[in-house]
């Protein structure tokens, strides 16, 4: 039997997952930061200055470059997507879903939106 834990093992296994401050770094280079928060939980906890916002149950729709509910962003496969969530778990999720669409550079913050904000990096 396999188990969410397993899952989440798998997934992280696959990605090059980044710190808080590679992931600003790599923004500044043109890596896109992708708040997958839902609403409630930005409102709660702050929000990421600069990051797209799409919420968990759209991300793939609005990223994969062949669909037709992509965002402008979503160019191609070589894209840099660095998700967020708040704590790092389903962003780990989401970014392997995102590689198994071919969005090979797709991974995501360990730690989440609270690293972040604990590393002292800009939110509002």
């Amino acid at each position: 039997m396999t188990t969410i834990a397993d899952v989440l093992a798998a997934a992280r296994a696959r990605l090059d997952r980044v710190g808080p401050r590679e992931a600003a770094e790599r923004a500044e280079r043109g890596a896109h930061l992708v708040d997958t928060r839902p609403q409630w939980q930005r409102e709660q906890e702050g929000e990421l200055p600069g990051a797209l916002v799409i919420e968990r149950n759209h991300l793939e729709w609005r990223l994969d470059p062949s669909s037709e509910a992509r965002i402008p962003e979503a160019v191609d496969h070589d894209v840099e997507w660095i998700l967020f969530c708040s704590e790092g778990y389903s962003s780990s999720l989401a970014a392997a879903s995102l590689q198994d669409l071919g969005l090979h550079r797709a991974t995501d913050v360990d730690g989440g939106f609270r690293a972040w904000t604990a590393a002292g990096l800009p939110t509002a």
